[in-house]
Parts: structure tokens; sequence; C-alpha cells
């Protein structure tokens, strides 16, 4: 199947982009261009919430594939995102608890490509991903998932860690990858739950980790210290469906 994320050029072809509901996943804007048409463009943006990103002429001549740009390049999603609330329904649809998987900072598509396809087969709901300093639904990311993007919803949000607080609420408890946490076979992992999981540098960051309830751990006998984030992802996501099982 071809996943194609497109870029969009110029600012009318951006503006009516953002008018007809197309999901843009960042937006380039010449830095210091306040005209008339770019106000416009950065109004739509604040109102649906896109990432904006002021760059220089250089780097949007690179962006561009038409070389009239205007100051302006929109990259629209390779996909559409679910809503929070989507996820949830999905497990209530399946008389299930809640399984979600939150990723701070994912910024390889194939690690989040390959998350996608784990979170699906291990019988998570849904993926809730930030908006910032993570990677979107690219078409690197669709094809990675091997089709899981058909069936596994993938959140958006502006504030993972607000929106922790807002899953809370459902009766969700969260449990964070952390090479400093109790070791995830002596946690009792199982009910409601959102698995936390950081970037390969940074981990999870440190506002996120404390409105989790729980660090785990994964036990580590070799000479490196630590897993790609893809596999780390997976080891602790079959920890609960074992558990699930149990």
């Amino acid at each position: 199947m071809g996943y194609t994320e497109s870029k969009i050029e110029g600012r009318n072809a951006v503006i009516e982009a953002f008018r007809s509901g197309k999901t843009i996943d960042k937006l380039y804007i010449l830095d210091n261009c306040q005209d008339g048409p770019i106000m416009t463009i950065k109004r739509e943006a604040k109102k649906q919430d896109c990432l904006v990103k002021y760059v220089k002429r250089e780097k949007l001549d690179q962006l561009s594939e038409t070389g009239k740009h205007q100051g302006v390049v929109a990259i629209t999603s390779a996909y559409e995102y679910a809503s929070v609330e989507d996820i949830l329904q999905n497990a209530r649809k399946k008389g299930e608890d809640p399984f979600i998987l939150l990723l701070d900072s994912v910024e390889d598509p194939h690690n989040l490509g390959a998350i996608i396809r784990t979170a699906n087969q291990a019988g998570a709901h849904g993926v809730i991903i930030p908006k910032n300093r993570a990677v979107g639904l690219t078409a690197t990311v669709a094809r990675t998932s091997a089709g899981a993007l058909n069936y596994t919803p993938v959140a958006k949000v502006t504030n993972l860690g607000k929106t922790i607080e807002e899953l809370k609420k459902e009766g969700l408890w969260f449990v964070c990858a952390d090479m400093s946490g109790t070791t995830m076979y002596q946690l009792d992992l199982k009910g409601p739950i959102g698995l936390v999981v950081g970037s390969e540098g940074e981990g999870v960051g440190r506002l996120v980790k404390e409105k989790c309830d729980f660090t785990a751990s994964i036990p580590m006998k070799g000479d490196i210290d630590s897993l790609n984030v893809s596999v780390a992802a997976g080891v602790l996501a079959y920890e609960i469906v074992r558990q699930r099982l149990v």
C-alpha cells in the first residue's frame, strides 16, 4: 500500500489546505515574514494547533519541489490522526481495559513505525505522540508499521503530561520505562494502563515522568547500557500482555 505525505507550497495553496481540513504535520515559514497572507496562514495554523517552524530562505529552497514556495511550505500527514477519545472508544468496543502506548519525543520514523506495529500485535488500543520534538505519521512510519496504522489509532497531543492527567480521570494508571526503575517483573501491570516510553538519547522527560505512577526497568545482561527504543517498548508491552493473560 502506498502512503505519501506531500508538500504544499505557496501562500494560497497552503491557506486552501488549512481551510479544506487537511491534516498538516509541520509548517515551515520564512523567518521575519509578516505580510497579510503569511499572517492568515499563521492564524489558521494556530486554530489547528499545527507545529510551525521559522526558517531561513535556504531551508525553504531545499524543501521546495516547485521552486515557488513564496516563503511557506506545509508538510501534510501521510495518515489521519485519531483522537484520544477514539483510542478509549476502541478499548470499550472490545470490552477490554484500556492499554495505550505514549511516546515522549521519538524522532526516528523507523522506531515509531516499529512501535505502532508492536502496539497492534500486543493488543494495545492506540498510541499517543506529542506534537513537538517528535516524528509524525510520515510515509516511512506508515511503511515500517507494515499495515498496523490501518488498525491501531495514533493520536497527536500538544501536552503529554496534561493528557496523562486526563487519562488518569478515566481510570488509567501509568508506567514509565526508565533504566533506574523497578524491574518490570516485580510490578503489577494489570488493569487500565498507559506505557510511557522516551527517546533513545533523552529517555522520558522529567515533567512527563513525574506524572507516572511507577517506573519500570528491563533487566540488562549485556555490555551496553540500553535497548533500541522500539525493542524496549516491545519488551515492556509484552510483559503487560503476559500479566493480562495470567
